[in-house]
C-alpha cells in the first residue's frame, strides 16, 4: 500500500489525482502532517509526500531503521514539477515509484541512486535474493574496476560490466555458501522441491524434511522457486503451509501428468493412493532438470511411518526472448513496457536503422547485434540462438513486431526451450489513421503489396476479396524502385467496386519529424508519389471527407440515422 500525505490545497489536489488513478494501491492519510507520516511509515510499503524535501527529511529521520525494511519514500513539490526518490530507492522501490508518479502527474522524476544515474541496474534490483557487500561491489562497478562473474548456475541477467577475472566478484549460485570479502552472492530461483504427504501430515514434518534435504545437499532455501505436488494434495494443510512459510508458490499437476514423468524411484504406494507411481520426484521433474536430491522420506521421532516425501531438482536457467514493437518512430509513442524490455535485455538484435532509434535507451554493456535490410530471417535465428544460450534478448521491429515484422519469423524459429514475451507497439496503420482522422472506424484490413515473400496471385486474391467485401484497406509496402506496378494494379481492383471519389489517405513517415500526409481520392492518387515509407489507406463506400479529415462511420445504420436527422 502507498501512503499519501499532503499539507496544502495544492498538494491535496495532486494527492487526490494519484488516489483516483490508483484506488487499490493508495491510502490517504489526513490530520496533522507529523502524525500522518508516522502512521503511513508504520503501515505502508511506500509513501508519497506532497511536501518540501527538507520537511520530509526531518519527519522521517527518527523513523529510519534499515534500508532493507524501511518503506520507499517519494517527495513531490507543491508545484508538481518534480517527483524525488528520497529514501529506499532500490529496496523500497522509490526509484520506480518516482517514475510512475512523474508519468501520472507530469512531473520530472529525480533519481540520484548512483547505479541508476549511470544506467547500471542495481545488484539489489535484479529480482534475486542478494547477499554480501552490495555497496562495495556496486561501487567497484561504478568506478570501472574489474568485477568477475562466477556463474555456477547459468541464468539470464541484464547487462552488467562483468569480467572473467577481478578483485571483486558477483557469484550466481544456489549453493548454501557465505559471501566472501568483496563478493555479492545472487540466488537465482533455480530449485524446485517436489513434495508428497499423507493426509494430515503436520507442517513441521513437511517443512522439516524440505529444510533438511536442502541443508544436507548444501543448497540454499533462498533459491527455491516453488513447491510442487499432485492435484489431490493441493489443499493438504501441511503442504500449503510449508509453501507459505518458505514464501514460494505451490504448483500442482494432475496424476496423469506425473505418471508420464520418468523417475528413478517409482512406488506402488502413491500409485494406489493418488494414481501416479511418483509424486515428489515426478512433480519436481515435470519441466526437466537435474535431480540433485532423490526422493527421501521424513523421519519421525516416535518411530511411526513417515508422512512426507520430497525431492529437489535444479532447473536450468531459461533464456528469454522479448519481441519488441518500437512503434512508428516517435519517442513518445514507444510504450513503457517496450522501454523496460530494452533496459532488461543483455543482447539486442535488430535492423540497424531501428537500433539507432533507441540506442540511447539501452543500458551500458548491452551487446548489440545489428544488420541491414533483407536479413529478417537471419535476425530471427540470431535472437533465438542467443536466448537459447541463456541470455535475456530483445528483438526489435518497427510498429507492432507482430505486424509484417519480426515476431512471426522469430516464433517460427523458437521452441518451448526458451521464454518468449511479446511487447505490442503502435502499428503504421494506426499511426497513419490517427493522422488522417478516423478512416478505420469500421471493418478494415491491412495488406502488404510486397511479393518478396508472398506470390502476387495470393496478394491479388486478397485485394479483390477486400474490394468485394467493401472493407477499408491499408496498404503496407506499397511501392519501391523495383516494384512499381503492384499499387496501380491494386487500386484498379478496388476501383471496380468503389467510386472514383472514394477518399484515400497517404501518410509518409508517420509520427517522425519529416512526416507528411495528404488526403486525395481513388481516381486522384498518383502512385509515383508513394514509396516504401508510406502507408496508403483506401476508404470503403461509406468513407467520407469531413472538415479535411478522412472518416469511416462506425456502421451504415448509424450513418443513415445521421443523414435522416440532418434532413
Amino acid at each position: 500500500m502507498i501512503g499519501l500525505i499532503s499539507a496544502t490545497a495544492a498538494g491535496a489536489a495532486a494527492r487526490d489525482r494519484l488516489a483516483a488513478a490508483w484506488p487499490d494501491r493508495t491510502r490517504v492519510y489526513d490530520g496533522p502532517v507529523g502524525d500522518a507520516v508516522r502512521a503511513a511509515f508504520a503501515e505502508c510499503e511506500q509513501l508519497v509526500c506532497f511536501l518540501a524535501t527538507g520537511a520530509v527529511v526531518r519527519l522521517i529521520a527518527p523513523l529510519l531503521g534499515d534500508k532493507a525494511s524501511d518503506p520507499g519514500v517519494v517527495c513531490v513539490d507543491e508545484g508538481g514539477r518534480f517527483a524525488v526518490s528520497l529514501v529506499g530507492g532500490h529496496a523500497g522501490g522509490a526509484n520506480e515509484l518516482a517514475r510512475e508518479v512523474g508519468e501520472l502527474l507530469g512531473a520530472e522524476p529525480v533519481v540520484t541512486t548512483a547505479t541508476d544515474s549511470v544506467g547500471l541496474p542495481g545488484l539489489d534490483t535484479l529480482g534475486f535474493p542478494v547477499e554480501g557487500d552490495v555497496a562495495a561491489v556496486s561501487r567497484a562497478l561504478l568506478d570501472g574496476e574489474p568485477v568477475a562473474l562466477q556463474a555456477e548456475v547459468p541464468w539470464p541477467l541484464p547487462p552488467l560490466p562483468l569480467a572473467s577475472q577481478g578483485s571483486y566478484t558477483v557469484r550466481l549460485t544456489d549453493r548454501a555458501v557465505e559471501p566472501a570479502e568483496r563478493e555479492v552472492v545472487l540466488r537465482p530461483p533455480s530449485l524446485v522441491v517436489g513434495v508428497g504427504a499423507s493426509k494430515g501430515a503436520p507442517v513441521e514434518e513437511v517443512l522439516g524434511l524440505v529444510e533438511s534435504a536442502l541443508r544436507e545437499a548444501g543448497l540454499s532455501a533462498r533459491s527455491v522457486a516453488e513447491l510442487a505436488t499432485v492435484d489431490a494434495k493441493a489443499d493438504e494443510p501441511g503442504i500449503v503451509e510449508a509453501a507459505e512459510r518458505l514464501g514460494v508458490p505451490l504448483v500442482t499437476y494432475s496424476a496423469a501428468e506425473l505418471a508420464g514423468v520418468e523417475v528413478p524411484h517409482p512406488s506402488d504406494a502413491p500409485l494406489a493412493a493418488v494414481g501416479t507411481p511418483s509424486v515428489a520426484e515426478a512433480a519436481a521433474l515435470v519441466h526437466g532438470g537435474e535431480l540433485v536430491v532423490p526422493k527421501r522420506k521424513s523421519e519421525r521421532e516416535d518411530g511411526r511411518p513417515a508422512m512426507a516425501t520430497c525431492a529437489v531438482v535444479r532447473r536450468p536457467g531459461r533464456g528469454r526472448l522479448a519481441v519488441v514493437g518500437l512503434g512508428p518512430g516517435a519517442r513518445d509513442l514507444l510504450t513503457p513496457r517496450a522501454r523496460a524490455e530494452l533496459r532488461r535485455a543483455s543482447v539486442l538484435v535488430g535492423l540497424d536503422q531501428y537500433v539507432d532509434q533507441i540506442r540511447d535507451l539501452l543500458r551500458p554493456g548491452t551487446r548489440i547485434l545489428e544488420s541491414g535490410l533483407g536479413a529478417e530471417e537471419e535476425r530471427a535465428r540470431t535472437a533465438v540462438a542467443e536466448a537459447r544460450k541463456g541470455h535475456a534478448v530483445a528483438l526489435i521491429g518497427s510498429g507492432d513486431a507482430g505486424v509484417y515484422a519480426m515476431a512471426s519469423p522469430a516464433l517460427a524459429e523458437a521452441s518451448d526451450d526458451i521464454d518468449v514475451v511479446g511487447v505490442p507497439g503502435v502499428t503504421a496503420a494506426l499511426a497513419a489513421g490517427a493522422i488522417l482522422g478516423a478512416p478505420l472506424g469500421h471493418d478494415h484490413v491491412s495488406i502488404s503489396l510486397s511479393d518478396l515473400h508472398t506470390p502476387w496471385e495470393v496478394i491479388e486474391r486478397r485485394v479483390r476479396a477486400a474490394a468485394e467485401a467493401d472493407i477499408v484497406v491499408t496498404f503496407y509496402n506499397p511501392r519501391s524502385r523495383g516494384r512499381d506496378w503492384q499499387l496501380p494494379k491494386a487500386l484498379a481492383i478496388l476501383a471496380e467496386h468503389r467510386e472514383p471519389t472514394t477518399p484515400v489517405g497517404v501518410v509518409r513517415n508517420a509520427s517522425r519529424p519529416d512526416e507528411t500526409s495528404r488526403l486525395t481520392t481513388l481516381a486522384g492518387l498518383d502512385p509515383t508519389t508513394v514509396d516504401m515509407m508510406t502507408v496508403v489507406t483506401v476508404g470503403n463506400t461509406a468513407t467520407r471527407e469531413i472538415a479535411g479529415r478522412m472518416v469511416t462511420p462506425r456502421g451504415y445504420r448509424w450513418q443513415d440515422n445521421r443523414q435522416e436527422d440532418a434532413q
